[in-house]
């Protein structure tokens, strides 16, 4: 369903969360993204980069189709220009450039340095305590890092952005993008929750004026992630569609972090087997998946704003711009 994004449903929420326990420990996450595929990676990158719940211990760049070959080093430039030079970070975590291609097939890995690190910053990792890694694009490096070293399945957990819906599966980008590496990680024992297409269209679709609304007055970083969707609109959106601004685009991948942060409802299904089609098969089996339902959705924006606000208010992002820009 839509949402309505105005002031007197944000704000309230605004001071809690301000005030909420940045004394709990720090969840540490790997993020692998496709970011300047799309607009949608961009507001996850701000989100997590902002948050003083993640401890972000690497961004790793990944392939799309759309992105000029050899597409992990297109992506990993535009993750480097949004955090240093729009987010003005001098101080970051490290930026690794991932696969440009996807798997040739379920048994080879692309080895890079993304998928080394994965590797071994999971080795003071354990069953018990497990790193989140977000594959919020093709799940290449993911993969890739079980193929090489299977023991990792007992020190990681895996969240996807992917998959149409429960019970079908179905085709959708991400999982498009290299469905052998997801059928690598499904037949593998490592924890997976999956956040789908269906749940992000119905909780983290905004309209054009939404979007403005949203972020456009939150300092020169939001400001930037409002004209990138809006050029994302543009190009994509409006041109199908005349006189009409009402059709939504969604910022799909903010279902990974509202997971992590405790804002969704998800159920625990007996895992799928991916076939070749993007459909699921539902042999009888003692593994588990586990399946994002619905998205808080009015928590989600209030908290990305809170930490919008919050970072630039501390950190050199365009003094002047930063004071045009920021609510009083």
């Amino acid at each position: 369903m839509m949402i309505q994004l105005r002031n007197q449903i944000l704000f309230p929420f605004l001071i809690s969360l301000l005030l909420a326990g940045s004394a709990q420990a720090r969840i540490p996450v790997v993020l692998s993204t496709d970011t300047g595929n799309e607009i949608d990676d961009q507001w996850v990158v701000a989100h997590i980069l902002t948050h003083p719940e993640f401890e972000v211990l690497a961004i790793i760049s990944m392939h799309a189709p759309s992105l000029p070959p050899p597409a992990g080093r297109s992506s990993y430039l535009v993750i480097l220009d949004e955090v240093e030079n729009r987010m003005k970070m001098k101080v970051h975590p490290p930026i690794f450039e991932g696969a440009s291609l996807p798997l040739a097939d379920a048994r080879t890995p692309r080895p890079n340095a993304g998928v080394d690190f994965i590797i071994e910053s999971s080795k003071r990792f354990s069953k018990n305590n497990r790193l989140d890694v977000l594959a919020i694009g093709a799940g290449t490096d993911v993969a890739s890092a079980i193929l090489q070293d299977p023991t990792i399945v007992d020190r990681i957990r895996v969240f996807g952005m992917g998959f149409k819906s429960w019970t079908d599966g179905g085709d959708e980008y991400n999982v498009l993008n290299d469905v052998k590496a997801w059928q690598v990680i499904l037949q593998s024992d490592v924890p997976v929750v999956v956040g789908c297409g269906d749940v992000a269209r119905a909780s983290l679709s905004l309209s054009l004026d939404q979007a403005r609304d949203l972020v456009s007055a939150h300092g020169p970083v939001g400001h930037w992630l409002w004209k990138e969707f809006e050029a994302w609109y543009w190009r994509h959106i409006k041109p199908l569609r005349k006189d009409d601004f009402s059709k939504p685009w969604i910022i799909w991948d903010e279902v990974s972090l509202a997971f992590l942060l405790g804002m969704t409802t998800q159920e625990v299904y007996p895992r799928p087997v991916l076939r070749d089609d993007l459909k699921f098969d539902h042999p009888q089996t003692d593994k588990t998946i586990t399946w994002v339902t619905d998205v808080d959705e009015k928590r989600v924006w209030a908290d990305f704003l809170v930490r919008l606000d919050t970072y630039q208010r501390t950190h050199d992002v365009g003094l002047i711009e930063t004071q045009s820009f920021l609510p009083q």
